[in-house]
């Protein structure tokens, strides 16, 4: 019954506060949700406990589901080192976003269906990270998906809410129809969908292949690539992360819910869940450390140039997933872990931060139009600091600790592919440390650009959004120094058999014995990035200004504003010529030609014809029908007598009847 109540209980506080909204009122259901929440984080906290300094992994099996031949699958949790450090994560977020919410969405009508949607949310996350097998991890993966659709839609009449719902939704279909048919390889395969027994029997899969087209492919490879393009989409690397700085279009703390501890963070637990299975695969590691690092490097150069206060933070989260993944690439699968729980409180800090300056400037989110917000909102102008500084590695602050693992594990990998996720993250390091000072210095630190009645009303925080920022400030200092040598400590067995690194990929120790220059390169740039930027802005330098007036800054800004053009090429040369195919060639010449008059339509226009013709034979004039008959019985004599110059000679005089009786009733 425990470690149900821990799964459970957001469901059923989403749906008290959802169904009974209207007979518990708002602060009623505010209460119902945020409490089963808290809860729910007690329980967890609980949980951690025993499954870390008891030395146990839980396994509850609920009830059989689907039996099937040899198909068999339960409703099983499993509770591992893995599954209690994301329990953690999501159920910590998710208690602070949900008071959070209800002093940001105070005066908002549907305040009821927001926080029942956010508990809902929270519950198929925990259904995905409780999961003992692929298809019930599938439901939670399509449970996220489906939540986030409801609320990046939340506010269902603005157009750009729906649009970015939608693009949402298609883009992880594409993602997710990968990671079916990785599923269904897995069983084809392995006879079984369970992480124990596909995990177990890896070994008598290696090397086999299967033929599709005439071609050979190994099993184990196009399982871990299938997986990949899965979290690719749920991840928002790069060609299927066009949906994540859309899904701003939601209320704000649905971007922290997301970008912290829910959605995105879906498919870097996939690929450490799966490490048994990738560590099998070299090539799809090399591919997976390829993707991040070029992930990490083109997302923080887009941050560079936006100036929607929630998209800078959004490509943040972007090239911070980009991290994750080319640390697990690097078969150091708990060092991505690592940085997950890191990035949650600091990613969750800057969100709810940049929340607070939203709401105080009546929902203004560009950046353009702030500025001296550091007297007005000094809370929150501490908060988004330390959240800042997280965020760029600043030296003892919790992501300091975490990135700089990650890149000096890639150039101890001594491999060109090492090196090259290397310095992409490094100078995807130098980008973050730009872009936040950036955002910092045109909201908190310029003169003051935005409207005067915005800037007169202006107020920080009330305690039910002040409060969550206090607490996600303290994790954005210390969570990264407390866990440091529990989760990524040489010679810790925090992890146990939750994740598995072969041998000849453990090189953590070949990290600790890297020149100093490497180790020290990531630090050196974050502060160059910091400290060139605030000069660049603070004294506005003319030589800047003529860069960006010049061709070639004019050029380079348009590419960066605009996304490295992802949204274009795949508006204008994909989607579009999809459409254009769909109406003019799928549409009306095969649905509507092709198929309409050689199917129903042109079946029944053929017999209309023939009927209304054979109609006008009934003339009333004895004659005519004798004629007729002597005509079929010269047909039937032919049949009988297989003659078959008699049947050609009726059925031409017949014909030449029609058509004289047709053109005489003309």
């Amino acid at each position: 019954m425990f470690f149900l109540t821990i799964v459970f209980l957001p469901l059923l506080g989403s749906l008290y506060s959802g169904f009974g909204g209207c007979f518990l009122g708002r602060r009623g259901s505010v209460f119902i949700s945020t409490t089963s929440i808290f809860i729910t984080l007690i329980l967890t906290i609980n949980m951690f406990y025993k499954v870390v300094f008891e030395d146990g992994s839980y396994c509850l099996r609920l009830m059989g589901w689907i039996h099937s031949g040899l198909f068999y699958c339960d409703w099983a949790f499993l509770f591992d080192p893995l599954t209690v450090v994301l329990l953690f994560i999501v159920t910590c977020i998710s208690t602070l976003v949900h008071y959070y919410s209800s002093g940001y969405m105070l005066t908002d009508p549907h305040l009821i269906r927001f926080m029942s949607y956010l508990s809902l949310f929270t519950f198929f996350m925990l259904i995905l990270i409780t999961a003992d097998n692929f298809i019930q991890m599938f439901v939670g993966w399509e449970g996220v998906g489906f939540c986030s659709f409801l609320l990046i839609n939340f506010w269902f009449t603005r157009l750009q809410a729906n649009k970015a719902a939608i693009k949402a939704m298609i883009i992880n279909r594409i993602s997710d129809f990968a990671l079916i048919l990785g599923l269904l390889t897995v069983f084809i395969s392995f006879k079984s969908i369970e992480y124990a027994s596909v995990f177990g029997a890896l070994e008598l899969i290696v090397g086999c292949s299967f033929s599709f087209l005439n071609f050979n492919f190994n099993i184990l490879n196009t399982i871990c690539v299938l997986f990949l393009i899965g979290a690719m989409g749920k991840s928002a690397q790069i060609f299927l992360h066009t949906w994540l700085p859309d899904a701003m279009e939601g209320p704000t703390p649905v971007s922290a819910l997301i970008h912290a501890a829910t959605m995105v963070t879906a498919g870097i637990f996939l690929i450490a869940r799966c490490s048994p299975l990738f560590e099998t695969s070299p090539m799809v590691l090399k591919l997976i450390i390829i993707i991040g690092s070029m992930t990490a490097f083109f997302a923080g150069t887009i941050g560079l140039t936006q100036n929607d206060l929630k998209k800078v933070i959004a490509y943040s989260t972007c090239s911070q997933l980009g991290y994750m993944f080319f640390a697990c690439g690097l078969s150091n699968y708990n060092i991505g872990i690592y940085h997950l729980s890191t990035h949650a409180f600091f990613k969750a800090l800057l969100f709810l931060s940049a929340g607070s300056v939203i709401h105080a400037l009546d929902n203004e989110q560009d950046m353009r139009k702030m500025g001296g917000l550091r007297r007005l909102l000094p809370y929150t102008y501490i908060m988004f600091v330390i959240g800042s500084l997280s965020l760029m590695g600043f030296p003892f602050l919790t992501g300091f600790y975490s990135k700089d693992a990650i890149l000096e594990i890639a150039f101890a990998s001594h491999d060109h592919i090492g090196h090259f996720a290397y310095w992409l993250g490094t100078m995807a390091a130098l980008c973050t440390a730009f872009y936040s000072t950036r955002l910092l210095y045109l909201t908190f630190l310029s003169k003051t650009n935005g409207y005067r009645q915005n800037i007169l009303n202006a107020h920080d925080s009330s305690m039910p959004m002040a409060f969550p920022l206090a607490i996600l400030a303290f994790g954005s200092i210390f969570i990264g120094y407390l866990w440091k040598d529990m989760f990524m400590g040489l010679g810790s067995d925090f992890w146990r058999n939750a994740i598995y690194i072969a041998p000849h990929n453990i090189n953590l120790i070949d990290a600790e014995f890297l020149p100093t220059i490497f180790k020290l390169l990531p630090v050196i740039c974050s502060v160059f990035g910091l400290v060139f930027a605030f000069l660049l802005y603070h004294f506005n330098l003319y030589a800047f200004y003529k860069l960006k007036i010049s061709w070639l800054g004019v050029v380079l800004y348009n590419f960066l504003n605009r996304k490295w053009f992802f949204d274009k090429v795949y508006h204008e040369l994909i989607s579009q010529n999809i459409l254009h195919i769909s109406y003019f060639k799928t549409y009306k010449l095969i649905d509507r030609g092709i198929i309409e008059i050689l199917g129903p339509y042109g079946l029944s226009i053929t017999l209309s014809n023939f009927s209304s013709r054979l109609s006008k034979l009934h003339t009333g004039y004895i004659y005519n029908y004798s004629l007729l008959m002597l005509i079929s019985f010269i047909v039937l004599m032919g049949f009988v007598l297989n003659c078959y110059s008699t049947l050609l000679i009726s059925c031409s005089v017949l014909i030449f009847l029609l058509v004289l009786t047709s053109n005489s009733r003309d």
